[in-house]
């Protein structure tokens, strides 16, 4: 309810149409009101001020100002109301308050005195203005330049404000990079410290404001040129149009994208260039040597058996090594020719100008000896030696991929020949010496791939022809080549030292056999292995050959061990320990090809041997060649009189079997009887003959 009416409520309505007031009041865009002076009473509000304060048109009316607004507001604004009070002045102020929802607003309030003719005061006039919005804006903008100011100094990247060119901001890195103050770079233009070439790209992009990022250099104090990224960005600061460049460092980018470009083109052991970097410049250099008739040649340098250094002595070693060859080859060379690491022990040598053969013969017999001095690798010395591979362009190639494999074809040459050689690309003989070497790298997976297999060929009594053993035969079952036989990996198998698990698998395929035939039903039948030096002569044979007998569960006297007289004839004492003890597994021992070589009987008398089996050559020319006849004839009384038995290979005519049998020859293997067969071939025949 409104409070009753005062004489100065009437004065008041009587001077200003009530309803032409309230209509006018209620239309403007702000919260009016009028208070008297004496109690600060509410005469007049329009709707708004009423709304904003939670009251309406009527019952404000009356009220006080701090029933109005509150006692905290009304404290908050008693210095404003004094001053009008006593100044009799208009006064305006901004107050912060909250909003029933919470949400604060900001209003702008003027305070204007009323004042009669005579100057008395009478009331005042409120006039609140929301003026929210705009201290919104200006504490968005007033943050936005904190923020602004705040990652200008806080940015580990230059940052530079500029109007038409002329720097009107700048943070502190950019200061530091090219090393001018902040006062000394204000008002200048941009472009000073930019170098000339580079000035059109940028004013094209501050005139078109185009956002970009762009790579560039800047000028410093000193005069350095530091390659820098620009990125430029056209914005609205304070209300003015401006540039701001970001001014990023590249130094550190560039040295990486450099040391990048360096690994990629070079080894990181040895710090040579790599087979890319080669492969580029032997192209260009090809090119050249074409227009100006020059001779190239192409060394492909290999290190013979490097894997054994790894293997034995470990990698560091096998790095050290490495690095030492690189320095040595490069110190052999001249500064006009190129070296490269080619990829593991490979290196590349590419000589220009090389007129005349001998030239670079004289190189490769340099590297030769240089590469083959021993080397210090960490308290260890090691000796390698390398082959070389030796191609000419254009006599032996149109393109650096045909000159490099001609080159690489003439090192396995090399190697083909003893190793620690050089050896020139020669069509007549490179393939060749190629597929040995491919036939030594097939034979290092054959055991794995499970390609050799066994033949056997039958031996039996001359007195009554029955079966009395079978001789193992070993055979490679190569996938692309057949049949291999063994002159035609066993001399690559011993020099890879593949003989040893070869020969272990060779004894126990034999030996299962063996068993094998025998479960069947057959007769014990002693299969005989032909055995190599390197395989006897291993530490530990005696024992490998008993772990493959108890493993496989057959005893030693289904097996016969064929050894050479040269076999026999080195260190006779290991020799005549390990026979015994292979005797004392029940295991019989024969000599093969007896008569080939330079036994004597001495060794023969002395050495635990049971058979003794007449090679081949001397069968060959029976019974006509009276000298083959006589040598026949003392081999088999002297192994009588010793009390061994006889046995005669290559049998291929009843009329040597006749005269064998006249000499007391007891056994033969040969066509005449069988050939080699594979072990079901022999299986078949065995059940095909009488029991």
């Amino acid at each position: 309810m409104a409070a009753t009416e005062t004489p100065d409520q009437a004065s008041f309505a009587t001077q200003v149409p009530a309803e032409l007031l309230r209509l006018v009041a209620n239309n403007v865009p702000a919260l009016i009101a009028y208070y008297d002076s004496r109690d600060f009473r509410c005469l007049f509000a329009n709707k708004q001020y009423a709304h904003s304060f939670g009251w309406d048109e009527d019952n404000i009316l009356g009220r006080t100002f701090a029933e109005v607004i509150g006692e905290e507001a009304t404290h908050e604004i008693q210095p404003y109301v004094e001053r009008v009070l006593g100044l009799r002045e208009a006064v305006s102020y901004e107050r912060r308050r909250l909003l029933p929802d919470g949400q604060p607003q900001w209003i702008e309030v003027s305070l204007l005195p009323h004042l009669t003719a005579d100057d008395r005061l009478v009331g005042a006039f409120v006039l609140i203005v929301d003026i929210t919005r705009h201290r919104l804006a200006e504490q968005a903008m007033r943050e936005s330049e904190e923020r602004l100011a705040k990652f200008m100094q806080a940015s580990m990247e230059g940052v530079v404000f500029h109007q038409d060119g002329i720097i009107t901001d700048a943070n502190p890195p950019i200061c530091r990079l090219i090393g001018y103050t902040l006062e000394e770079l204000l008002g200048r233009h941009t472009l000073e410290f930019v170098p000339p070439e580079y000035h059109a790209k940028v004013q094209a992009l501050w005139h078109n404001a185009e956002d970009a990022t762009y790579e560039s250099e800047v000028i410093t104090r000193d005069g350095t040129r530091v390659p820098v990224e620009f990125i430029g960005r056209t914005m609205v600061r304070n209300g003015e149009r401006l540039r701001m460049s970001i001014v990023r460092d590249i130094r550190d980018r560039h040295a990486a994208q450099a040391r990048i470009h360096y690994l990629a083109h070079h080894d990181a052991l040895t710090g040579l260039p790599n087979r890319m970097s080669f492969m580029e410049d032997l192209d260009y250099r090809m090119s050249m040597a074409r227009s100006t008739d020059e001779q190239l040649a192409l060394l492909f340098i290999d290190l013979d058996d490097f894997k054994r250094v790894n293997d034995s002595l470990g990698h560091l070693a096998g790095d050290k090594l490495l690095q030492t060859i690189a320095l040595r080859i490069t110190s052999a060379l001249r500064a006009t020719d190129r070296v490269a690491r080619f990829g593991g022990d490979e290196f590349m040598v590419l000589l220009p100008h090389a007129r005349l053969r001998q030239d670079v013969e004289d190189v490769a017999r340099k590297l030769l000896a240089t590469i083959e001095a021993p080397v210090d690798a960490d308290g260890r010395v090691i000796c390698v030696t390398p082959s070389i591979g030796i191609a000419l362009f254009p006599a032996d190639a149109r393109s650096p991929a045909e000159l490099i494999k001609h080159a690489d074809s003439a090192m396995y040459l090399a190697k083909s020949r003893g190793r620690a050689n050089y050896q020139f690309f020669d069509r007549s003989v490179v393939q060749t010496a190629y597929d040995a070497l491919v036939l030594e790298s097939q034979l290092v997976q054959a055991l794995e791939r499970q390609e050799f297999v066994l033949h056997f060929q039958p031996q039996v009594r001359l007195q009554d022809q029955r079966l009395v053993g079978a001789e193992a035969l070993l055979r490679w079952n190569h996938p692309q080549h057949g049949l291999l036989y063994p002159d035609r990996f066993i001399p690559v198998a011993e020099q890879q030292r593949l003989m040893l698990p070869l020969g272990q698998w060779v004894l126990r395929e034999a030996v299962r056999c063996a068993r094998r035939w025998e479960e069947a039903g057959h007769a014990r039948l002693p299969i005989a292995v032909n055995l190599t030096t390197v395989q006897f002569k291993s530490v530990g044979f005696v024992e490998a050959v008993e772990q493959v007998l108890r493993e496989e569960g057959v005893p030693g006297q289904a097996l016969e061990l064929e050894l050479s007289e040269r076999m026999l004839m080195d260190d006779l004492p290991d020799v005549s320990q390990k026979l015994a003890r292979l005797k004392a597994l029940g295991i019989c021992i024969s000599v093969d090809d007896f008569g080939t070589g330079y036994f004597s009987l001495r060794h023969l008398k002395e050495l635990p041997i049971d058979k003794v089996k007449i090679d081949r050559s001397f069968v060959r020319d029976l019974p006509d060649a009276q000298d083959a006849a006589a040598i026949v004839r003392a081999i088999v009384q002297m192994a009588h009189s010793l009390g061994q038995t006889v046995i005669a290979e290559g049998v291929e005519t009843p009329r040597q079997q006749e005269f064998l049998r006249a000499q007391g020859c007891e056994d033969v293997q040969g066509d005449l009887i069988s050939g080699p067969l594979s072990a079901a071939a022999f299986e078949s025949w065995m059940r095909s003959r009488p029991a």
